[in-house]
C-alpha cells in the first residue's frame, strides 16, 4: 500500500514539472496570444497569397487584394480546402489556430465564397487579432 501511495505521489510529481517545463519552453521574446476566441478586422487569406500581400508595397495592396479574392474547394461534407486569395474582415469572430511566426497567426474564420459561407483555416497578422474577454 505504501509502495502504491509512493508511486502515485512520484507520478504526480512528475506531471507537475512536465506541465511547467513545457510551459517555458514555449516562451520567448514574441508575445503569445493566450485565447482560443480572438476578432480579426484586418486582411486575410492562404499563407502564400499572405506572404505575397505583404511583400507588396503599400500602394498596390489595394489592388492585389482586388485581384486575388478567396477561392477554396468545398467538399461534399461542407468542409473548404485547397484555399487562395485574400479576404477582408470586419471585426470577425475566429477561432486562434496556431503561431506561423513573429508577425502572423493561423486563426479559423467563417468567410464568405462563391458557394456560401465557410469556416477556413487562414493567415492573419498578429497585430489584427484581439482575444475576446
Amino acid at each position: 500500500m505504501k509502495y502504491l501511495l509512493a508511486s502515485t505521489f512520484a507520478a504526480l510529481i512528475a506531471a507537475a514539472s512536465t506541465a511547467a517545463t513545457a510551459q517555458t519552453a514555449g516562451s520567448s521574446d514574441t508575445p503569445k496570444l493566450q485565447c482560443a476566441i480572438g476578432y480579426v478586422t484586418g486582411i486575410g487569406g492562404s499563407a502564400q497569397s499572405f506572404r505575397e500581400y505583404l511583400a507588396t508595397p503599400n500602394r498596390d495592396r489595394y489592388r492585389f487584394l482586388a485581384d486575388n479574392p478567396i477561392q477554396c474547394k468545398v467538399s461534399d461534407e461542407g468542409r473548404a480546402s485547397g484555399c487562395t486569395g485574400l479576404t477582408s474582415l470586419r471585426n470577425e469572430k475566429v477561432s486562434v489556430y496556431d503561431d506561423v511566426d513573429n508577425e502572423t497567426m493561423s486563426v479559423v474564420a467563417r468567410v464568405e465564397l462563391e458557394h456560401g459561407t465557410y469556416p477556413v483555416i487562414i493567415v492573419v497578422r498578429r497585430q489584427d487579432v484581439k482575444c475576446e474577454e
